[in-house]
């Protein structure tokens, strides 16, 4: 079964096509990374999928329902979870209360304005729970702000499993960290079960090399190459666009 669907996609700023007729799909449980230079598309690929831009021709299908057209939200509804290349936190507040006012996101209980998030036993549970898997349960009371960027990224990501997304879509989520950081990174996105399916967008090759089972290559708004790890990192195409040979002298390396 497709969790994703993509026909034809392009957008157009003016006279210039940041995308042209992109065409993809993504199974459900997939990983399915997408890597390419600076300015290939990939952000705005990732715009359209989650509905901040609508698309100038093509058409976008989660789970078979056409979202072409759809707002930000009802995607959500219908299953999908996205992370930022800029983290999105409230750093203002602390990382209790970004993790209740994720939780209440997709609930009835958002509207109940007068009453304290904190007085839902069930999601005060479920808060401790995703805490304190990442460690961060004893920073609760923390403003976000204060916490490192590392320590955001990770609860960023762990915000947007906490909608218990069926698609995610995972926009540079190793973005400014540190070699440890982003093997942590790793290692939680391979973790994850396969009822989950993932789009990731990445410049960080030990990410994309570890997690994704196919890879797609975006070129000036373009698809060129798709394939299964190794023979990424072997095509002369890719090793033109990423070393500037075109010969049998480089493959794209990680680690």
């Amino acid at each position: 079964m497709e969790a994703l669907k993509v026909k034809g996609l392009t957008k157009a700023f003016g006279g210039v096509h940041a995308l042209s007729d992109v065409s993809f799909s993504v199974n459900v449980g997939e990983r399915l990374g997408i890597i390419g230079p600076n300015g290939a598309g990939k952000t705005t690929l990732f715009n359209l999928i989650n509905g901040q831009l609508p698309p100038s021709y093509g058409k976008i299908h989660l789970f078979g329902i056409d979202i072409t057209h759809s707002p930000t939200y009802r995607r959500a509804h219908l299953g999908q979870s996205r992370s930022f290349q800029i983290t999105s936190l409230f750093l203002n507040l602390t990382v209790l209360d970004n993790t209740l006012i994720t939780l209440h996101g997709l609930r009835s209980s958002r509207f109940h304005m007068m009453r304290s998030t904190t007085t839902y036993i069930a999601l005060h549970t479920r808060a401790r729970e995703l805490l304190t898997l990442i460690d961060l349960w004893e920073h609760r009371d923390e403003l976000v702000k204060n916490l490192s960027y590392g320590e955001q990224r990770r609860l960023e990501i762990t915000l947007t499993l906490a909608l218990e997304p069926k698609l995610l879509l995972l926009d540079e989520p190793s973005c400014g960290l540190t070699t440890a950081e982003s093997a942590e990174i790793t290692d939680m996105l391979k973790n994850l079960g396969r009822d989950i399916t993932i789009l990731l967008v990445a410049h960080d090759m030990d990410l994309v090399f570890g997690v994704a089972d196919r890879i797609m290559v975006l070129h000036y708004g373009k698809i060129i190459v798709e394939g299964v790890p190794e023979e990424i990192r072997v095509d002369s195409r890719v090793r033109e666009i990423y070393m500037g040979c075109a010969d049998n002298a480089g493959t794209i390396t990680t680690g």
